[in-house]
Formats: structure tokens, sequence, C-alpha cells
């Protein structure tokens, strides 16, 4: 199964899981609700988040790659540069072609980028410092309903089983095209992707009714199964409300500031 999970000897590793669950949401719900251009408080926020990082001893630079999966979410807040309102900055690509950038547009376009970057961050971090099944245990502890629990167990399962399933297509494919992938056209491939994925979507499906009729005959009922999660303790409700007191009151001063 796909583990995200960095084992290392550290406080976050150690911290009650429903506490960093728990101030992971709240920091996620305070970054996004600040308003655009607030840069004191996204370095205040980010301040936060590299805190956390030295603290769980994990590699930034692992967790830097990972957050990249950002990207695609900001480019699709890329057509603000040109169609937010005046004033515009014009750049001169040549003489004859010239592109209008809003500069309001490019303020919000660089804080939607910041936001989603650091509460993706945020996330990575939690994911990197608690194992999936505490994590599924944390969740239901804190009122998550079963069904919704449930899902996500076995999306997360499944997934591996997939990602399985198309490394064998994969070899299979290899070993049916040595030699010859490059003098393949780009439309020879694009077809032979496609053919794998509709394969792959059709195996997937028979595994998992496989797996879940084996599930069915070892008693499964729907209900999910995951470690007993630790008690609250008196420290934990400290280090929570602290965290929590922080987050709102760096939303306070971006309100504030504006």
């Amino acid at each position: 199964m796909i583990e995200i999970y960095q084992h290392q000897k550290s406080y976050i590793h150690l911290l009650n899981t429903r506490v960093k669950t728990l101030f992971t949401l709240v920091f996620i719900l305070c970054v996004s609700l600040s308003p655009t251009g607030t840069w004191p408080a996204y370095l205040l926020f980010l301040t936060v988040i590299l805190a956390g990082i030295i603290l769980s001893r994990l590699s930034f630079k692992l967790l830097l790659i990972r957050s990249l999966i950002s990207l695609p979410f900001v480019l699709a807040a890329f057509p603000i540069l040109f169609t937010a309102p005046e004033p515009h900055w014009q750049l001169s690509i040549n003489e004859k072609i010239k592109i209008l950038i809003s500069q309001p547009g490019f303020e919000r376009f660089i804080s939607i980028a910041i936001k989603s970057w650091m509460s993706l961050l945020a996330a990575i971090l939690l994911s990197s410092s608690t194992h999936f099944e505490e994590l599924l245990s944390a969740l239901r502890k804190l009122g998550l309903p079963k069904p919704i629990v449930s899902i996500l167990s076995l999306m997360w399962r499944y997934l591996s089983l997939m990602i399985d399933e198309g490394r064998s297509l994969a070899r299979a494919r290899d070993s049916r095209s040595a030699g010859k992938s490059n003098v393949r056209t780009i439309g020879w491939r694009a077809g032979v992707t496609g053919k794998m994925v509709g394969n792959l979507l059709l195996r997937s499906l028979e595994r998992s009714e496989r797996v879940y009729a084996a599930m069915a005959a070892r008693g499964y009922t729907g209900d999910p199964l995951y470690r007993t999660s630790k008690s609250f303790t008196k420290g934990d409700y400290w280090i929570l409300t602290c965290g929590v007191m922080l987050c709102l009151l760096i939303l306070a001063f971006a309100i504030l500031s504006q």
C-alpha cells in the first residue's frame, strides 16, 4: 500500500493525531480566509509551517518536491492576470505583440499561489508525520461519518492496487515493443496509452469485485477498522488551544492590516 508517512523521532510525530489534524484544518482555513495581498500575514503563516517542518525533522527538500502538486491548481488561476480590471502593465514581446497584464490580477494570482502552496504544504506535513490509519481514526473520533471514513480508507487501498495494475500494463507494453518505441509516432503512443487506460479501468473493476468478495467472506460489514487513538490530555488541549489562537491572531492581523 502507498505510504506517504516518513518515520522520524520528533515531537510532531509523537503529537496526538487529533491535535495535528484539527490544527492543520484551522491553519488551512485561516490561510484561505486571509485577504489578498496581505504579505506580512503570509510571512507569519509561512513561519508557522516552517517551524512545524523543523520540529518534525523531515526533509524540507522532500516536502517541497511533494508540494509541487499544487502547480496545476495555481495554473487554473492564470487567466486572472489578463481578465482582472485596470490598471494594466504592458508587456512587449516584440513590436507587434504586446500583452496587457492587470496589476490587481497579478497581486491576486500571487496570493492564490502562495495560499495554495502553504495549505498543501501543511497537509503534506500532516500526512508525512502521521500514519494513514491513525489519521482515519482521528477523523472518526472528530465526528466524520463512518461512510466517508470507509470511502477514504478503501480509496487509499484501491489506489495502490491501480498503481500495481498500471505497472503490470507498462511492463507488458515494454516487452511487446522492445527496440521499437523510438521509431513510433506520437499518434501511436497516444493510441497505446488510451488502450492502456481503458484496460486499467476494466482490470481495476474486476479486481475490486474479487477483493470485496474476499472482504465479505471474512466478515466485512462496511464499518471501517482503525487503530485506537490516543485520548486527549491536558497538554494536548493547551497545545491545540495555543495553535488555534495563533492562527486566529494572524488572520485578524491580516484582516486589520488590509
